[in-house]
């Protein structure tokens, strides 16, 4: 490969210095998040790069989507009493990169280098252009530089006294014209793929990823080939694997590895199937696969995923590793390697979009990526013509250490094999096996003659496997298997006796131990049975206004009535104002659609925009009226391109449709309350809905000056108190249909206390063929069949391990069929 070297550059700045008097605001905090420590931008987003404590403060830099030249984002300190200091000599950028080097005593976090004084010194983007996504130790001279990688594959190694850069291979930023926040795809040819992710080194080599592919049909195909996983020996790059990879480290992770020839290396990533993870060591690579608990990170553009990483949360005398990756906290064991694999264990799902996280002072904190003004493709009918907040903003999330053991449950799935045709003697990746008490594969052949597929178990995660059961499965068919607690093992692999074409897609989950009762801090918010309600249409501000516009209304027997216009500060106080021209434009703006949904007496239609139609369990009857006045928001995004849908008393969580939204979605929890509207604020989820009356003992609900208007405040995760997920429904009710007719797909994933109830009107016994879709895009594969005397119904309990996202029905005459769900 050519290499590029960067002359001197005279004059270039360095900023040193004392930073901008400190923000003391008040320091009240919703479910762990501090309004006053809210971070703002001027660009289509606002995430959050990187969070590290050093020299006794807690350092946080924010990125724009597209910016390799600079941009208005801050290089921010706080304190242990949470005061929040703006780095005067801010560049701003997009940057996720940082790295301690231990033996200059610097921080190094985006294009700042900090001194254990807390003195702090800038290298320009003119000096060093480019999105820095990583860094890594110099493979020759880690004591005197360290190597800097940006997302379009710019790589520069650093003096670490000097700041002097030197350019190793150009920035494709660089020959392009330098427009603020040009959207582009680089296309170098280094590497395939693009949007570039993690950086690390060790082993002789400096391994780097990236999780994008360019193109207009990665922003529409979420299957297709994207990604890369490449390494560096100092002279040639390498492609290790082409497929979508995020993080790349290692035991030593901000660090370096303290031994860098002999530690691993780890890199995880996924494809449309499930997630990857990778390691090196003896100089060479092992992959396995785990499931996905969300598919909101799923996208071949690499968009959706911001900085999934794995970080040690424990303490200097013992180490505790954290991995966060689609949507999932996970347990990882810090001695992890190809021979000894054991200990990775799901712990629980999670909504936020985390884009770093580390322990400080006791507490974990996060920080998240959670209003961006331009919602890039996240774009769908159900949200109407809702525009995204007026200004870029996210904010830091403080937690117990044990929080990711506390959100929601880790139900998850994902496959090895997806409609791919594989020979005889061919072996997929391992899957985790460990972890969940429920546990099934569904598997099937779609090839021309019977196959046998032998499962094995890696019982100790030492890479030794042994037979585990074996299953036989004739052609164009398909079986679930179920398997016991007693058959164990840290992995499991499937092996094809034939050459043929096969899916093979694992589904575990887990007994959700929430009741249907919400917790005491929605307390306030306002049943859907009671016609009073404190509701209104809310909105994030621009301008640098840094408010929220609440256009308040009163609902009383299903009219409502404009109370009048007020904002939410910075203090969270909830002020009235004057300003008609802000209160029309909310209410033209934000109004919430109607018809989005359709809501039938046997369930909730859903028609998204590529026209494929669903069917999600119906609530409290309550819900059918308010829905068709449109006093409900359906849906909107609360954290950065994926969306809340909030439908017939559940909160859903949707992916973007390059994502394959609603295929994919997920219910979060239900409930029984009228929410009016909800969006992002400051880090926090703002509702609207509230009674009056009861608001006052809730210190979640901001009541306004003049005690006319309310909202609520917490964290997007806290809907996970709301309640487990239940409904009932189906995708008939006395629905004429046609023998061998395919119903609608009717939600069935995520559900754990299942009951089925089928009947029809025909004269003689009608066979009922139930489908299920583990994946959710396909394939169907058929779970059982029941046959239903005439005159009568047939209940059917559905055992703790079926799992699958979707399910449809079948019958073999024609007739008037019902097919009733419940989820308890």
């Amino acid at each position: 490969m050519k290499k590029y070297s960067l002359l001197t550059l005279l004059g270039w700045l360095v900023l040193c210095g004392q930073f901008a008097k400190a923000q003391t605001p008040n320091k009240s905090s919703f479910s762990g998040i501090y309004p006053h420590l809210a971070m703002y931008n001027k660009e289509g987003e606002c995430g959050t790069g990187a969070v590290v404590p050093w020299a006794g403060k807690l350092w946080v830099i924010t990125y724009g989507p597209h910016l390799p030249f600079g941009s208005s984002d801050k290089l921010y300190e706080v304190s242990a009493d949470l005061k929040q200091t703006v780095f005067p000599g801010s560049i701003g950028g997009t940057p996720a990169n940082r790295m301690i080097h231990s033996e200059s005593k610097q921080l190094f976090i985006g294009p700042y280098a900090i001194d254990d004084k807390s003195k702090v010194r800038v290298i320009p983007y003119k000096a060093m252009p480019g999105r820095h996504t990583g860094n890594a130790r110099h493979l020759t001279d880690p004591t005197k530089k360290i190597l800097y990688g940006t997302m379009e594959e710019g790589f520069y190694e650093v003096d670490v006294a000097t700041l002097k850069p030197t350019m190793l291979y150009e920035d494709g930023n660089i020959d392009r014209a330098k427009a603020a926040d040009k959207s582009t795809y680089q296309f170098k040819g280094l590497l395939p793929g693009t949007h570039g992710k993690g950086f690390y080194s060790g082993q002789g080599v400096a391994v780097y990823s990236n999780n994008g592919e360019p193109g207009k049909r990665a922003e529409i195909d979420f299957d297709i080939e994207s990604g890369v996983l490449a390494e560096w020996d100092g002279k040639d790059w390498k492609v290790v694997r082409r497929n979508q990879f995020v993080e790349v480290t290692g035991p030593g992770g901000i660090y370096g590895n303290k031994n860098p020839e002999t530690d691993p290396i780890w890199a995880t990533g996924w494809d449309h199937k499930s997630v990857l993870l990778g390691v090196r060591d003896n100089n060479k690579w092992t992959f396995y696969r785990l499931p996905k608990a969300s598919h909101s990170y799923d996208g071949a553009h690499g968009w959706n995923t911001e900085w999934p990483r794995i970080r040690d949360v424990g303490t200097a005398a013992k180490s505790d590793y954290l991995m966060t990756m689609h949507g999932m906290f996970w347990q990882f064991p810090g001695k992890f390697t190809s021979k000894n694999s054991a200990g990775i264990r799901p712990r629980s799902s999670y909504l936020k979009v985390i884009g770093d996280y580390t322990r400080w002072n006791d507490q974990l904190v996060f920080g998240c990526d959670d209003s961006a003004q331009r919602e890039f493709l996240n774009k769908r009918k159900a949200k109407g013509v809702i525009e995204g907040p007026g200004q870029s903003n996210s904010n830091l999330w403080f937690t117990s250490l044990n929080l990711p053991d506390q959100l929601g449950p880790n139900t998850a799935e994902g496959s090895v094999w997806l409609k791919e045709s594989v020979n005889a003697g061919d072996v997929s990746d391992p899957m985790l096996f460990a972890g969940w008490p429920h546990r099934s594969v569904w598997i099937q052949n779609n090839g021309d003659t019977e196959v046998s597929f032998a499962l094995e178990a890696d019982r100790q995660g030492n890479g030794s496997w042994s037979a585990l059961k074996s299953v036989s499965i004739k052609p164009k068919s398909s079986q679930r298997i179920d398997f016991t607690n007693a058959e164990k093992g840290e992995w499991v692999r499937i092996k094809s006796g034939k050459a043929t074409n096969v899916s093979a897609h694992f589904y575990y989950s887990t007994d959700d131990k929430r009741t249907t009762s919400p917790d005491a801090i929605f307390n306030g918010l306002t049943q859907a049975t009671t016609g009073k309600s404190t509701a209104g249409l809310i909105y994030g501000l621009g301008d640098d206004r840094r408010a929220l516009a609440l256009a308040a209304r009163d609902y009383e027997g299903g009219k409502a009535r404009e109370v009048g216009y007020y904002e939410l500060d910075a203090d969270m106080k909830l002020v009235r104002k004057e300003d008609q021209k802000t209160l029309d434009f909310v209410k033209t703006k934000f109004a919430i659609p109607q018809k989005v949904v359709t809501v039938d007496a046997s369930s909730v239609l859903v028609v998204d925009d590529k026209g494929r139609r669903w069917r999600l369990p119906l609530g409290n009857e309550a819900f059918t009226g308010l829905t068709d006045q449109a006093a409900l928001r359906i849906c909107r995004e609360v954290a950065t391109e994926r969306d809340l849908f909030n439908c017939h008393g559940t909160f859903y969580e949707l992916p973007a449709e390059n994502a394959d939204g609603y295929a994919k979605i997920r219910p979060v929890s239900s409930h029984n309350f009228r929410i009016n509207d909800y969006a992002s604020y400051r880090g926090l989820l703002v509702m609207t809905g509230l009674d009056a009356d009861k608001a006052a003992a809730n210190k979640h609900i901001i009541v306004s000056n003049d005690k006319k208007a309310a909202v609520w405040a917490g964290a997007i995760d806290d809907l996970w108190k709301l309640g487990k997920p239940t409904g009932h429904g189906g995708p008939w009710k006395n629905a004429k249909v046609n023998a061998n007719e395919a119903s609608d797909p009717y939600l069935i994933g995520f559900y754990d206390k299942k009951k089925m109830t089928l009947s029809h009107n025909a004269t003689s016994a009608v066979t009922f063929t139930l489908e299920a879709d583990p994946v959710g895009n396909g394939p169907w594969m058929e779970y059982k069949t029941f046959t239903v005397e005439p005159g009568k119904s047939l209940d059917f309990e559905f055992p703790a391990a079926f799992a699958a996202r979707w399910i449809r029905f079948k019958t073999d005459k024609s007739c008037e069929a019902t097919t009733e769900l419940v989820y308890r």
